[in-house]
């Protein structure tokens, strides 16, 4: 054992400094998809102000997103088909041409379509890490490093308006593009010299289900429409809206019986036969449908009835961040220490629909500890749970489905998110100009949409006060329906299996083992044996 011990050393060493290397590559590439809205978000009034067409302000951020959310599932499928490597490099040098052509934009409509370059690269890129992550680590010692992603996702979220703003404010808006060039060629010089994946034998050449793609592109961009205009460009009963609604649902249906007849589906739908994989699906909806309407509604609450201004209400949030980051990297430890997980999305969804529910009762006198320890327990619910779900459902399917279980389970957060925004915006709408008109200030109504803390102190005082106790009550009515969903992800983690992960945990010293002894065997017996 000793020789083998030796034997085994040269090559286990640099092994491991070269996956250390590409979690590196992995983790810039990351923070590029995520820093990228948080950046842009901050250098939007400036890039108005530049190039003017204020009316399509809103499709800077809808044609990312809906490049995004479609390009998600086929980027997975083709890792699976034509291997990992190439599809991740591919769409890093996309979101890198993407980044580039939209800090040269001369007008609003080159920058929206230069946009929705970016975010086909940027739907790859996100897939891509978790994919590489599942070909590379077991699923015992996963969730370690699914832990530490949570953490860069954090901290883009904490950085990235701060980052923003000192970018535009001392080199312009166009470097809040720029940025990204220098960071993508480190991850993708690392990523090519370091990167090596085995190589799986097919069977037949690879054949690409291009209805199926179709359908499904079709379905995901009515859907992301409809969530994202409803309510704001058009009434949720307006033929705009119905008709998107008619296509998504047309299109979804012939998606899903397309895709029993594809001979390689996009979305193969054997995955969902496995229970767990199909829990992970819909608590990852829940969570992303909870998530990103906190974090919508949050710095609303903060600006309009704490009084916060806008680059303090993004600090605020700080105790959700942090407490998520911690919880997740927690979460990864005791995962690849034990092997265990399904105690954390229990855990993480009752932390999450406490914490929603401990927010819905923040009213106009509710202080900004008391918000931020709220914030801080479902900070800790969704740590329990952003990982632990992508790690569940890799490990619920077969290796050659990995890119496609990854890409199904970030397109599930994805579209959750598009949903929550939408719904929980169009409850806090409502309840907004109701509270509004029973108060007498229903007039300002419009134009106090949106105010920031130094508008409204402008405001005559009766109409502030009305407001700000609507936006209390917009939000207690949103927070609810948080709960609720939340709820339903609560109870769905009851019903997780724990399989046992792959792989072993820590590297422990195999102890020497002594040689079987050899025993003689006598002539007679030998004879007679034979």
């Amino acid at each position: 054992m000793k020789d083998t011990d030796i034997r085994r050393r040269p090559r286990r060493e640099p092994r491991t400094r070269s996956v250390r290397v590409v979690l590196l590559a992995l983790m810039i590439a990351i923070l590029l998809a995520m820093l990228d809205n948080m950046i842009i978000g901050t250098a939007m009034p400036t890039i108005v102000g530049e190039l003017g067409g204020l009316a399509h302000l809103s499709w800077v951020v809808t044609a990312y997103t809906l490049a995004t959310a479609a390009s998600t599932p086929i980027w997975g499928k083709l890792g699976d088909l034509y291997g990992r490597k190439g599809s991740f490099l591919t769409a890093i040098v996309i979101f890198l041409v993407g980044s580039a052509l939209s800090g040269m934009a001369q007008d609003m409509g080159q920058l929206i379509g230069f946009r929705a370059v970016q975010g086909l690269g940027a739907g790859g890129l996100m897939v891509g890490v978790m994919a590489i992550i599942g070909d590379l680590i077991p699923p015992r010692e996963r969730g370690k490093y699914q832990g530490m992603m949570t953490g860069v996702m954090a901290l883009a979220m904490i950085g990235g308006p701060l980052v923003g703003g000192t970018i535009t404010d001392h080199w312009g808006w166009r470097w809040s593009f720029y940025i990204n060039l220098p960071l993508g060629a480190v991850a993708l010089a690392m990523v090519s010299a370091v990167l090596h994946l085995p190589k799986r034998e097919r069977d037949r050449r690879p054949r690409i289900d291009y209805l199926g793609t179709a359908l499904l592109t079709i379905g995901i961009t009515a859907i992301v429409l409809v969530t994202t205009w409803g309510g704001t460009e058009y009434a949720w009963d307006s033929a705009t809206i119905l008709a998107l609604s008619a296509v998504g649902v047309a299109s979804t249906a012939g998606f899903l019986f397309v895709e029993t007849r594809a001979a390689e589906p996009v979305v193969p739908l054997h995955i969902f036969r496995s229970r767990n994989f199909t829990l992970m699906s819909v608590i990852g909806f829940l969570t992303g449908f909870v998530m990103f309407g906190a974090m919508l509604f949050l710095p609303l609450f903060q600006q309009s009835v704490q009084g916060a201004s806008a680059t303090n209400s993004g600090l605020l949030l700080l105790p959700m961040l942090i407490a998520m980051m911690i919880v997740s990297l927690y979460a990864g430890r005791v995962t690849t220490n034990s092997g265990k997980y399904k105690i954390f999305p229990i855990v993480g969804g009752g932390l999450m629909v406490l914490g929603l529910f401990l927010m819905a009762q923040m009213d106009t006198g509710t202080s900004r500890f008391t918000s931020g320890a709220y914030m801080a327990v479902l900070g800790a619910g969704m740590g329990f749970l952003m990982q632990i779900t992508m790690l569940v459902a890799q490990n619920s399917v077969e290796m050659k489905d990995m890119g496609v279980a990854s890409s199904t389970t970030t397109l599930f957060r994805t579209l959750g998110s598009s949903f929550g925004v939408a719904i929980m915006g169009a409850l806090f709408t409502a309840r907004v100009q109701d509270e509004m008109a029973a108060q007498g200030g229903g007039a300002a109504t419009a134009q106090t949409a949106q105010l920031d803390a130094a508008s409204l102190a402008r405001l005559p005082e009766h109409v502030r006060e009305a407001y700000q106790f609507a936006v209390a009550s917009g939000t207690h009515t949103a927070f609810l329906l948080g709960a609720a969903v939340a709820l339903i992800g609560f109870v769905a983690a009851f019903f997780v299996k724990e399989v046992p992960l792959k792989g072993a945990g820590p590297q422990r010293p195999e102890p020497p083992q002594a040689e079987p002894p050899q025993t003689e065997v006598p002539p007679k017996l030998a004879a007679s044996s034979s």
